[in-house]
């Protein structure tokens, strides 16, 4: 059995430098002064395949003997681990085939291929990857390189614990995300060594917390299901050998949400312009959910931005969780009367609160179902919100914390009418600024009951607005009308997707 100290000899051993760098620790000014303690993060996204993951796969490898080197090596990876090896083998001149999960983001496999590695796609998850990579090592003579359950794995990551500890020795906490846990047993177990007083928090996704599931069993288990939103986390089984160091050097584990974590991935971007993967934003929002719920104050607080691996594409479900996950908005259906004006006397019940969306369809000639959301200051502001609807006579529900709603309903908002509304369609743009919704209903007027409405704020210089007007087809008047409000605007009465989906023929 590896001890404490045999890891601490092998971290300052490590020949990581040969390959990887020493990455900056650089301050989060804005989320500083946010939290009330000094926070900096750890940038591992600057290594060479953009995740930490390089130093313990190069750690491994490069103690392999010649006949394994010439054998070649095989892993099993959802990405970065993979670019470690690959990356390792180019520069040790070592065959090295990758088993990665088919739902990889393609920017991972690619880069993977680019290193020179052997892409095996294989599984819906890492698990099933790895019983793929082993059945592939006894097959071909190939040497297993474990991601994390493997002493020099662990002894490599460890560095970064390391250079934590010489770029600022005043540290109270660090927060290191947690996957298998061979970045967080490699830091844990080198700072307990050193300097014990500052406390390593271990950071897990919700749905894939297999340290806190192993920790609450007294031995490493198997979930039935992870969430495959951070991947580079996704683990059903904590390591043997990790679990066995962190439940002796770990202080603490924290779990946070999908939304925490793109909230933390808008955090990271807004401080220092980098665009995490979600499992890279991880630590973060333990971070920032660990200083809530503790209420620290005025301490120094590393966390690890631990890769950079992002899928373009996952960038559109971010940005939407984002304000969520830092309850920076909130979600509301609402009923309200369907007549002209309501949804002006609506939008005045809400005050000078900015509203961030707005779905809404005519169904009921008696009252009108709508999908809002709203700018929040505060999360205690959304049971304000809702005290002043029910107050203004408004049936309401707060969906803010409803998953179907976050992630489905509120795109299916709409329909046909029940019968011919004789409307127009028309596209606006608007100003975009605290109260200018209301600004633009007031200008607009109440000649038309609007019949179709949708708005969703994305933060930018100017707003858009789809909204229906019933009656106004025939009215020579409306045209004119809506040139005198003053704001750019288009018939999109025309759009076939307008016809299809929301008219009654």
């Amino acid at each position: 059995m590896v001890d404490s100290q045999d890891y601490l000899r092998a971290v300052l051993r490590a020949p990581v430098y040969e390959v990887a760098g020493k990455t900056p620790l650089e301050p989060m000014e804005r989320l500083s002064r946010r939290l009330g303690n000094t926070v900096l993060v750890k940038r591992e996204d600057r290594q060479p395949v953009h995740s930490f993951k390089l130093r313990g796969a190069y750690n491994r490898m490069r103690q392999l003997s010649q006949a394994e080197r010439a054998a070649g090596v095989v892993t099993a990876s959802a990405g970065n681990h993979a670019q470690g090896v690959a990356l390792s083998g180019a520069r040790l001149g070592i065959r090295a085939v990758i088993v990665m999960p088919v739902s990889t983001p393609s920017i991972k496999v690619e880069a993977v291929r680019q290193f020179g590695g052997e892409v095996v796609l294989f599984g819906s998850a890492f698990d099933e990857a790895k019983e793929r990579a082993i059945a592939l090592a006894a097959e071909q003579s190939l040497t297993y390189v474990a991601p994390f359950d493997d002493p020099l794995v662990i002894a490599g990551q460890g560095t970064i614990g390391l250079e934590l500890l010489q770029d600022d020795a005043r540290l109270d906490r660090v927060f290191v995300p947690v996957g298998g846990g061979g970045l967080a047993a490699g830091i844990a177990v080198l700072i307990q060594q050193l300097m014990p007083e500052i406390q390593v928090i271990g950071v897990e996704p919700e749905e894939s917390a297999c340290l806190t599931a192993a920790l609450d069993a007294g031995h490493p288990v198997t979930l039935d299901h992870v969430s495959l939103f951070a991947e580079g986390v996704a683990v059903a089984r904590i390591g043997d050998e990790t679990f066995r160091v962190l439940r002796d050097c770990i202080d603490d584990v924290v779990t946070v949400s999908s939304d925490e974590i793109s909230a933390a991935v808008k955090d990271l971007f807004d401080d220092t312009r980098a665009v995490a993967e979600p499992a890279g934003a991880v630590s973060l929002a333990g971070l920032k959910k660990y200083v809530r719920a503790h209420d620290i104050r005025d301490e120094r607080l590393a966390h690890i931005l631990s890769g950079a691996n992002l899928n373009f594409g996952s960038l559109r479900y971010i940005a939407e969780r984002a304000e969520l996950g830092e309850q920076r908005e909130g979600l509301f259906a609402v009923e309200i009367p369907e007549r002209p004006g309501a949804f002006l006397d609506f939008c005045r019940v809400l005050g000078a609160r900015m509203v961030t969306e707005f779905n809404y369809r005519y169904a009921d000639p008696g009252k009108a179902t709508v999908f809002v959301g709203v700018q929040l200051h505060t999360a205690a502001e959304r049971a304000d919100i809702a005290a002043a609807l029910v107050r203004g006579g408004y049936r309401v529900a707060d969906l803010s914390d409803d998953e179907d709603a976050k992630t489905h309903l509120r795109y299916m908002i709409g329909g046909r009418p029940p019968q011919d509304l004789e409307e127009r369609l028309a596209s606006f743009e608007f100003p975009e600024s605290p109260g200018a919704l209301v600004h633009f209903l007031s200008t607009l007027g109440s000649r038309w009951n609007i019949s179709l409405f949708h708005y969703r704020s994305f933060g930018m210089d100017t707003g858009r607005v789809l909204a229906g007007f019933a009656g106004a087809r025939e009215d020579p008047g409306f045209t004119e009308h809506l040139d005198a409000v003053g704001y750019p605007w288009r018939d999109a009465s025309d759009s076939a997707a307008y016809k299809f989906f929301l008219t009654r023929s």
